[in-house]
C-alpha cells in the first residue's frame, strides 16, 4: 500500500522509541491506531456517499431511457382499448371471431347408383 521497505520501517521505529521513548510507546501506538481508524471509517462513509450518488445518477439514466422508450413504443402502436382481462379468459379466448360451421353432406352410398 505505502510501499514501505523493511529496513525503512525498521528506522521509523528507532527513531519512534528516541523520541517518544519506550514508557509512552504503547500509549502513541492505540492513539495512532484510533486516528488510522477514524481515517479509514470517514474515507468509507465518503466512498459509500460517492458510490450512493453515482446509483442514482445511474437509475435515473435509465429512468429516463425508459420512458423515452416507452413514449416510443406507445407511439408506434395503435390505441388498443386496455380494459382489464382475466390473464384465463384471455389466454383461451379465440384469436378469430367463431362461425357456425354447416355439418358436412352425407356420402353417396354405393346401392343409389342411378346409372
Amino acid at each position: 500500500m505505502f510501499d514501505i521497505a523493511p529496513s525503512e520501517f525498521l528506522l521509523i521505529a528507532i527513531v519512534a522509541i528516541v523520541v517518544i521513548g519506550p514508557k509512552d510507546l504503547p500509549m502513541a501506538l492505540r492513539t495512532a491506531g484510533r486516528w488510522i481508524a477514524r481515517v479509514r471509517r470517514v474515507s468509507n462513509h465518503f466512498r459509500s456517499g460517492i458510490e450512493t450518488m453515482i446509483r442514482e445518477a445511474e437509475m435515473e439514466e435509465m429512468e429516463r431511457k425508459w420512458r423515452e422508450q416507452n413514449a416510443a413504443i406507445m407511439a408506434a402502436t395503435p390505441a388498443i382499448d386496455h380494459a382489464p382481462v382475466d390473464p384465463l379468459i384471455a389466454a383461451h379466448a379465440p384469436t378469430e371471431p367463431m362461425h357456425e360451421v354447416a355439418p358436412p353432406e352425407p356420402a353417396p352410398s354405393h346401392g343409389d347408383n342411378p346409372a
